[in-house]
């Protein structure tokens, strides 16, 4: 039985995980979309979510709660002042993953993941 067991673990130790999911949503907030493998994008999914959920409270308490995870201050400033206020009337679903096929070394599946924007 697999109880208490989910999650991916992406062949990393759990600090590596960490430093890699955070690494990854600094590049996707600087850049607005990134490449990567299906596989890393469905885990980065979830947690990049949360942050731009947590940033659009827009307070100090807000602000620290995402810094914690976004260490960049120059990307920090740009989630909270940009691209938090721009999702504040959106639900969720903040990004979006499109598979590209596979990698030609080793036959990875690649994706892009992107920050939706409204195309309204």
């Amino acid at each position: 039985m697999r109880h208490l067991s989910a999650g991916r673990k992406l062949n990393r130790n759990s600090s590596h995980r960490i430093a890699l999911a955070r690494s990854q949503a600094t590049a996707l907030f600087r850049h607005g979309r990134i490449k990567t493998t299906l596989v890393k994008a469905k885990n980065l999914q979830p947690y990049v979510e949360k942050l731009i959920t947590t940033a659009r409270g827009g307070d100090l308490h807000a602000r620290r709660l995402v810094a914690r995870e976004i260490h960049d201050n120059d990307v920090l400033r740009k989630l909270m002042d940009d691209i938090a206020p721009a999702f504040q009337e959106r639900k969720g679903g903040y990004t979006r993953i499109y598979r590209l096929g596979n990698r030609r070394g080793d036959a990875a599946q690649e994706a892009f993941i992107e920050l939706v924007r409204d195309e309204a």
